[in-house]
């Protein structure tokens, strides 16, 4: 089983999106996909309409002591081999029960070790800021893919991120690939082609060659959810940076801190 971690320290990158869009070619393409949403505002379990009230079972469950089996916890969705962990408003209260319950940071590692032979990829949809979830995300994930805008601000956040990775993959000896998504790209700006020519310059082999463009036809995540047809230039672009991804080979050294 694959783990890959959808991070960006930064919000409004398209992760969620991308998230979504990732999992959703990987099942229709034949993989057994499982969805981890690790973001106390669910933004993943509501775009699959799972009710709030009462609060779902899901990722909460699994930092807590005597946890249940973690494929006990995922819920089938509209689209076929595609499974989803749900979150819950409780996931924020994670971090100060960390400091009173140790081995909270490898929760999810130990989770996700009970079922490699039940799933070919999990997608983590990670919270846009550096805690104890995003810090279970990358001790468990084999891969990071960090969505990212083309614009300066946002190029910040994508520093920020992968330094956060090299220290993370430093503590736990072993590597971790890490990839860059281009997103919410608008041709028509000179400031987005210039800050999408930079990402190239500085992260030069890890980025995917083109960019995922302004597709308003995306903006709804739940009709990405609910596998409604998907069509346009947005769609295509996801559907081309999968290809992409799968065809990269596994980190098998430390990455230096530009890639």
């Amino acid at each position: 089983m694959q783990i890959w971690a959808i991070a960006n320290q930064k919000g409004g990158v398209g992760k969620t999106t991308s998230t979504l869009c990732l999992a959703r070619g990987l099942a229709e393409s034949g993989q057994r996909v499982l969805l981890i949403d690790l973001d106390p505002h669910a933004s993943m379990t509501r775009a699959f309409n799972v009710p709030r009230h009462p609060v779902p079972s899901g990722t909460h469950e699994l930092f807590s002591v005597g946890a249940p089996g973690l494929d006990t916890l995922a819920r089938t969705t509209p689209i076929e081999r595609l499974r989803l962990l749900a979150a819950q408003p409780g996931l924020a209260t994670l971090e100060r029960r960390s400091a009173t319950q140790p081995g909270l940071g490898m929760a999810l590692q130990r989770a996700l070790a009970g079922v490699t032979q039940l799933y070919d990829y999990t997608l983590l949809d990670c919270p846009p800021t550096l805690g104890l979830l995003m810090v279970n995300a990358l001790a468990a994930a084999d891969c990071l893919v960090v969505p990212t805008q083309t614009d300066p601000l946002a190029l910040h956040g994508l520093a920020d991120m992968l330094r956060t990775a090299e220290m993370v993959e430093t503590s736990r000896r072993r590597p971790l690939a890490r990839f860059v998504l281009p997103t919410l790209f608008d041709k028509r700006t000179t400031l987005g082609a210039q800050s999408l020519e930079l990402l190239h310059g500085l992260y030069a082999g890890r980025v995917w060659p083109d960019a995922v463009p302004m597709d308003a036809r995306l903006r709804d995540a739940r009709a990405i959810a609910a596998n409604s047809p998907l069509s346009g230039a947005g769609a295509d672009a996801y559907q081309q940076a999968l290809d992409w991804l799968l065809a990269q080979p596994p980190a098998t050294t430390p990455q230096s801190r530009a890639a």
